[in-house]
């Protein structure tokens, strides 16, 4: 069968033009990956025997599982076709809100920082005269 076949017959089934994505094992093997990074680093700070084993091996897996993961990623959105207009405009706005609100949070963050740095709160403080 061609993919222009298969991607016919997909679309009778599906009442949407939107893409769900399939079930995938790499969230849960990229969350072990990160753990054994993490609990890696913690052991090689602390001198333990095999805690540079450790990170590397967490950081080894973290690439793999990366790369892994972005090829089926690549595979959905070109070889298979479930990448169509709705579906990249629904990603491009997903990537638009992310970076408005990581913009929003650094404002925010910066924006108390400075309030307590040049407008500080002297009602609050213990009088330690006795």
């Amino acid at each position: 069968m061609s993919k222009t076949t298969l991607n016919i017959q997909a679309r009778r089934f599906q009442k949407h033009p939107f893409h769900i994505v399939d079930p995938s094992p790499w969230p849960f093997f990229g969350s072990m990956a990160a753990f054994f990074l993490t609990f890696g680093l913690v052991m090689y700070m602390h001198f333990y025997a095999n805690g540079f084993l450790l990170l590397f091996l967490g950081f080894i897996l973290l690439i793999g599982i990366m790369f892994v993961w972005w090829r089926d990623i690549i595979r959905e959105g070109t070889f298979e076709g479930h990448h169509n207009s709705y579906v990249r405009k629904g990603l491009k706005m997903g990537m638009i809100l992310f970076i408005i609100s990581e913009v929003m949070f650094f404002f925010a963050f910066f924006l108390s920082f400075f309030s307590f740095k040049f407008k500080p709160n002297y009602r609050n403080r213990v009088c330690m005269t006795a």
